[in-house]
């Protein structure tokens, strides 16, 4: 039987807020599939996992540096492992710089054939250029996207893409991120001292990508005080005055629920290929109306149009603009219903165990 080994250059568990981070919290923590993490010492360990604990000493330092390999310390715990089994599954995640000489490693140790390589992107588009990024995909044994629109944008990309391909969604705890009754909406709204309003929410680290001067821009070009609307901003902060615009800064993860409970849409402008967006997820499962924008996975999480409205021209503060009025003049509350198991932490795990047990069946 394959062992699977998770090699993470973060410390897991890992105490601050990250997207592939909670979910492979969650998953650790539930019933999951991991033998083994390859990591630095964290400040917890989890139950039932051995760890491969990558020491960071002076004498690693060193020879890091004589050997030109930054990552000798998580090769060093790995030949451990490797050593005691036949077959293992090693799981790397968004790190390319990695890949090479993991591959150099394993040849050199005669364990390449012994090993199962799955690489977990949770970007959108191509990585590496065409023709010089080939070695990689001839290299590794799976890919596992984030959205089927991915696989296709590397399948168009790349002309010759020689690897398995395997596409696990974002997953959210429902459980927090999820909708509340009128009544509950009304008496969230009188604690933020909101009534009798539309409440928009923009909720994302203030980048020029995420989009959030667009929807400022946008915000302006609207009669805001005639149609009683108020634009949330969590994860901002603007020395600057827009009339019905507050400025909230960061939010605790664990108080985010209310603001999007307490919201009727959600403002989605991301100006990137964005992979996924949890965000988006988040404020759909709570109950919000999604205006998004058409890039990268975005249309495939929003079932391009079926949970949400897609902006297919971004750029343009314009189409902020009439889409935004337009959800403002509607008199009817949107009302999309979604299945609670879509996009939840409980799908995710479940995909999760089947791209393993998959990977077992393959390499069998």
């Amino acid at each position: 039987m394959s062992k699977v080994i998770l090699i993470s250059q973060i410390p897991l568990p890992y105490s601050h807020i990250g997207s592939w981070t909670t979910l492979y919290h969650n998953y650790l923590s539930s019933n999951h599939a991991i033998d083994y993490i390859i990591c630095e010492k964290p400040e917890t360990l989890y139950n039932g996992i051995d760890y491969g604990l990558v020491v960071n000493n002076n004498l690693i330092k060193i020879q890091k540096k004589f050997f030109k390999n930054p990552y000798l310390g998580y090769f060093n715990a790995l030949e451990k492992i490797i050593e005691k089994n036949d077959k293992c599954i090693i799981q790397i995640i968004d790190n390319f710089g990695i890949v090479k000489p993991l591959l150099h490693f394993l040849k050199m140790k005669n364990k390449r054939n012994q090993c199962y390589l799955q690489f977990f992107y949770h970007g959108f588009p191509p990585f590496y250029e065409n023709f010089l990024g080939r070695w990689f995909f001839e290299d590794i044994d799976e890919m596992v996207l984030l959205t089927h629109d991915s696989y296709k944008a590397h399948k168009n990309y790349y002309t010759v893409l020689p690897t398995k391909f395997s596409v696990l969604h974002n997953g959210i705890d429902t459980s927090k991120f999820h909708k509340v009754s009128f009544e509950e909406k009304e008496s969230l709204r009188k604690q933020l001292g909101i009534s009798n309003k539309k409440v928009f929410i923009w909720c994302s680290k203030d980048l020029p990508k995420k989009g959030l001067d667009f929807i400022l821009n946008a915000w302006k070009r609207i009669n805001v005080v005639d149609k009683d609307a108020v634009l949330l901003v969590i994860g901002a902060n603007r020395d600057t005055k827009i009339e019905g615009v507050s400025f909230l800064g960061k939010i605790p993860n664990n108080d985010l629920p209310k603001y999007y409970q307490v919201a009727d849409c959600y403002l989605f402008p991301t100006l990137c290929q964005e992979g996924f967006g949890m965000s988006l997820i988040e404020a759909l499962h709570s109950g919000c109306y999604c205006i998004a924008s058409a890039n990268g996975g975005v249309p495939e999480v929003l079932q391009y149009g079926k949970l949400g409205k897609l902006i297919e021209t971004p750029n343009f503060i314009e189409d902020w603009v009439q889409v935004i009025e337009s959800f403002l003049e509607e008199k009817e509350t949107h009302n999309i219903s979604i299945p609670e198991n879509l996009y939840s932490t409980k799908s995710w795990n479940e995909g999760m165990n089947t791209i393993i047990e998959n990977a077992k069946k393959n390499f069998s």
